[in-house]
């Protein structure tokens, strides 16, 4: 198929609208003071693109709306570190925590307290696995875009038989996990001539991907495709198939765009990527902060729009680029 086909399916199927689940998230735990105009932004990582374009949308809502915002972030994705900012986040009692766990199980326990000592809980792009917690979530339908980029990389195989590998970051991170799982479910249900790998795990880190790609190359020479979960799965991904000269050959379909991969995808080193709306969750997770600080009803679950870019038509799609700075 030829790039300018593969490039209308791309965008005709996985241009996805905001959805809502229909019901609105309880703002209940201790009353919260409506007039606390001090909001906490945790998000997963400094630095990150993707986290820096939804920082950046984050604190123009709320100085629009005349809110304090504070943004931080632990230096890597871990949630031990992630628990610290948490609790001394917490001790300042602010009147919402705005937050992309690290571990769907671990940080319930001082979420909750928050949640008991009268500070609302939105939870944006990660979430935790008891959904008792937070009033509010907000991310992409990454079960969905998993799904979406199998289809992508069956479709940049053009019918050619083998085996494909999907990089996951951390077990226990709801996104990742959820974009995986709808890759693995596609490629066996709709796609006979692929052979999935075993997912491998890179502790988010571009250099384990790489590593894990390159042994792949050597210990499975029939890999016609590599799917990256996420932004340092794609970028190490894409890293590996270059130095072993099969960018292209190996067709790879990363998630998220990240200025580094944006660049990966001008240059052919990246096939396709599934790129999220960051910013518009950040907007909206604080909008629903607001709301839920003063007593207002929020809708408890909302999937964000996804668009899928390609060499072709990235250059109109440039509102979907991630941001390194504000």
């Amino acid at each position: 198929m030829r790039t300018h086909q593969i490039a209308a399916l791309l965008t005709g199927a996985l241009l996805l609208t905001g959805c809502g689940s229909g019901q609105i998230g309880d703002t209940g735990g201790a009353a919260t003071d409506p007039g606390n105009e001090r909001l906490v932004l945790i998000t997963g990582m400094r630095g990150e693109p993707f986290y820096v374009s939804m920082e950046c949308a984050a604190e123009a809502e709320a100085a629009a709306q005349g809110y304090e915002l504070n943004a931080q972030a632990p230096e890597r994705f871990e949630q031990a570190e992630q628990s610290q900012i948490l609790g001394s986040a917490i001790s300042t009692r602010p009147g919402a925590v705005i937050i992309a766990p690290t571990d769907d199980q671990a940080l319930a326990a001082p979420l909750r307290q928050a949640k008991n000592n009268g500070i609302q809980v939105v939870e944006v792009d990660t979430a935790l696995a008891d959904r008792s917690i937070a009033v509010s979530s907000l991310s992409s339908d990454n079960y969905a875009g998993g799904r979406l980029a199998a289809r992508t990389l069956a479709e940049l195989t053009a019918g050619r038989p083998g085996s494909v590998l999907a990089l996951n970051t951390k077990a226990g991170t709801s996104t990742t996990d959820a974009r995986v799982a709808g890759f693995e479910d596609e490629i066996r249900e709709h796609h006979p001539h692929l052979t999935l790998l075993p997912s491998q795990y890179t502790d988010n880190e571009p250099a384990t991907a790489a590593q894990v790609v390159s042994a792949t190359l050597g210990a499975h020479p029939d890999l016609v495709g590599v799917f990256g979960s996420n932004l340092n799965t794609g970028e190490g991904a894409a890293t590996a198939l270059a130095n072993a000269g099969r960018s292209g050959d190996v067709p790879l379909v990363g998630f998220d765009a990240s200025p580094k991969q944006v660049e990966d995808l001008r240059n052919g080193r990246v096939q396709a990527l599934i790129a999220q709306d960051p910013a518009r969750i950040g907007r909206e997770g604080v909008r629903r902060a607001i709301a839920a600080i003063k007593g207002e009803p929020v809708e408890r679950e909302t999937k964000t729009p996804m668009i899928a870019l390609t060499r072709d038509t990235m250059d109109e799609q440039s509102e979907f680029f991630y941001r390194s700075r504000c």
